[in-house]
């Protein structure tokens, strides 16, 4: 029996998607902290939190799901993202609802791999950035990835709607 190089971090539907891909990626488990976020993981691991990714479930004013992919130290701008996307308005879902459509447990939400099919929005400036980290399917789990992965594997359009927190 071959041995696991990564000892105790079991596939997820987001690194069964990026493997299937044959997407190269490195795993970058921490302990998780309920609210902690992306600033958080971004302390724990040691990584700049503008290169940690949040995956945000939220909905158009038709109660449609869809993604944002945003800086781990912004915030979305719903008015800009709204006007972007050609929506009367845009909001956070409720955790349960989040969940119903994603697939994972809010604060393990990957973009990767969901229940359903969204529609995808990428903070623009993240694509500029040589690597990302991103939630790999599981609370205290990112994995570091190329961020054009996103648009080649996600259809991630790119948006600008980031606030600084």
């Amino acid at each position: 029996m071959s041995k696991n190089k990564n000892p105790h971090v079991s596939e997820t539907p987001a690194t069964q998607l990026l493997r299937a891909n044959k997407v190269a990626f490195t795993e970058h488990p921490y302990e998780y902290l309920e609210h902690g976020g992306a600033q958080h993981s971004a302390a724990v691991l040691g990584f700049d939190p503008f290169t940690v990714v949040k995956t945000l479930v939220m909905q158009d004013q038709d109660a449609k799901p869809l993604i944002v992919l945003m800086h781990g130290n912004r915030t979305v701008s719903t008015k800009n993202l709204a006007r972007q996307i050609g929506a009367k308005s845009v909001e956070p879902c409720k955790p349960e609802v989040a969940q119903r459509h994603s697939g994972y447990t809010v604060g393990g939400t990957s973009p990767f791999g969901t229940r359903r099919q969204m529609p995808v929005y990428i903070e623009s400036t993240i694509l500029e950035l040589p690597r990302i980290a991103i939630n790999g399917g599981r609370r205290g789990y990112l994995v570091g990835i190329d961020p054009q992965v996103c648009v080649a594997l996600l259809g991630a359009t790119p948006v600008q709607c980031a606030l600084a927190e």
